[in-house]
């Protein structure tokens, strides 16, 4: 058994029995990011990873001081937000963090008992139970703080029959490029201050009910450089998963202190995003310019047979090929998954991307790790920072 999930009951009910139900989920609505280029990075994200044009919002809708394009594939939302003013609050967040996740939305069923259970457990207000209604009908939405500057939205639609929200309208383009097979939003990683994490794993399960379901320490996290540490936060249907992260000692500047350094504070690090087919789906995507990171070396594909332990039999890949692609695999219990990550998607070295395909996995590539943050350190010290 791997050490990534050798303290994990097995079953649904015994991962999560420890998660409480004050807080029920429906999964991810949406993901916000402050830009300083709304319309540009709109673009980027529809000719690079083949989201579809859904809603705006901004001047032509009566917004006088932001706009917001919304995209779309599969189940995954963006929002795409720059302000229009200088005096904006939303250029200090630019400022001072880049082009970053403002917002991870949550579909809830009741915004306002959403906001009142989580805030009387302590969570920071961010924004007070709102009414937003169009001819479409109305959305309930409510905020609280997470680490950092980062805000988890709830919001309530089920009396809502628009393209998205309120005060947007639809937006239509003759841009549309196909989609590349993006399904769902798997997990959210955070990364969070020396210290730090075990006081936000804390703040899960006492303010959203959250259960901890996986950690992994700096003796399974490590390098010859550097070292991290990591622990997985679910609710309780599993739908919602946030790995929080904090760096370890090492001899070397890690990969989270990199982070730190650069975003200015704890914040999203990366957005883990399901696929059916990793391999067509990466190949689309590399070559719409997508980067990512460097295989690992010839050792690591060739020992794949032996990780894969008894589901060697069922993988369904050929090895060559993903080799070709710096695809990596990993398995569990269960089943087995393959996952690969971008290289950071602005200049700042803060957010990236993954793409990982489960074949009845439930884990996060434990067994990838040292290849994986290989591959980032090798990414480092060529800016300088490792």
């Amino acid at each position: 058994m791997s050490n990534e999930i050798k303290n994990v009951e097995y079953g649904l009910e015994k991962i999560f029995e420890g998660a409480q139900d004050f807080l029920p989920l429906m999964g991810t609505d949406y993901v916000e990011f402050y830009v300083g280029n709304a319309k540009q990075a709109a673009h980027y994200y529809k000719t690079a990873f083949g989201y579809q044009s859904l809603a705006y919002a901004g001047l032509e809708t009566g917004v006088r001081d932001r706009a917001s394009y919304v995209l779309q594939q599969g189940k995954i939302r963006l929002v795409l937000t720059t302000p229009l003013v200088a005096d904006s609050p939303l250029n200090d967040h630019i400022v001072k963090h880049g082009d970053a996740v403002k917002i991870v939305a949550l579909w809830v069923e009741d915004a306002r008992k959403s906001f009142e259970e989580t805030t009387s457990r302590g969570a920071r207000p961010y924004m007070e139970p709102t009414v937003e209604t169009d001819e479409f009908g109305e959305v309930v939405r409510s905020g609280i703080y997470t680490y950092g500057e980062t805000v988890h939205m709830f919001v309530e639609r089920k009396n809502y029959n628009g393209t998205f929200l309120p005060g947007y309208r639809e937006w239509k383009s003759d841009y549309n490029p196909a989609p590349t097979g993006l399904k769902y939003v798997d997990h959210m990683v955070g990364n969070v201050g020396w210290n730090e994490m075990n006081t936000w794993v804390k703040w899960y399960e006492d303010v959203m009910g959250f259960v901890n379901f996986l950690s992994f320490d700096d003796k399974q996290i490590n390098t010859e450089y550097s070292a991290l540490m990591s622990k997985v936060m679910s609710n309780g249907n599993g739908r919602i998963k946030f790995p929080i992260n904090e760096p370890a000692e090492g001899m070397k500047k890690s990969q989270i202190e990199e982070y730190l350094d650069f975003y200015g504070g704890p914040g999203v690090q990366h957005i883990a995003i399901a696929t059916d087919d990793i391999v067509k789906t990466v190949s689309d995507l590399k070559s719409r310019g997508v980067e990512f990171l460097s295989a690992p070396p010839q050792a690591y594909y060739d020992a794949i047979p032996s990780r894969l332990g008894a589901h060697k039999d069922a993988f369904k890949e050929d090895i060559k090929e993903i080799q070709k692609l710096a695809i990596m695999v990993d398995a569990d219990e269960e089943g087995y998954l393959l996952q690969i990550f971008t290289k950071p998607v602005e200049d700042r070295p803060t957010l990236f991307f993954e793409i990982i395909q489960r074949m009845g996995a439930r884990g996060f590539g434990a067994g990838n790790f040292k290849a994986l943050f290989e591959s980032i350190e090798r990414e480092q010290e060529l800016r300088g920072t490792l």
